[in-house]
């Protein structure tokens, strides 16, 4: 797996988003499914006939 260097400020904004003690490759896989659904959502979205 690459290493992929945060700035602190980075680091900060996902500590925000941690719960009970997630670790960072939680987090970031979580946002990742997150976008990955949006993306699709607007997708199908824009198949619509109209």
């Amino acid at each position: 797996m690459p290493n992929v260097d945060l700035d602190e400020e980075t680091i900060e904004r996902l500590d925000g988003l941690r719960v009970d003690d997630e670790s960072y490759d939680e987090v970031i896989n979580e946002l990742i499914n997150i976008y990955q659904a949006e993306e699709l959502t607007l997708f199908r979205g824009s198949d619509e006939d109209y």
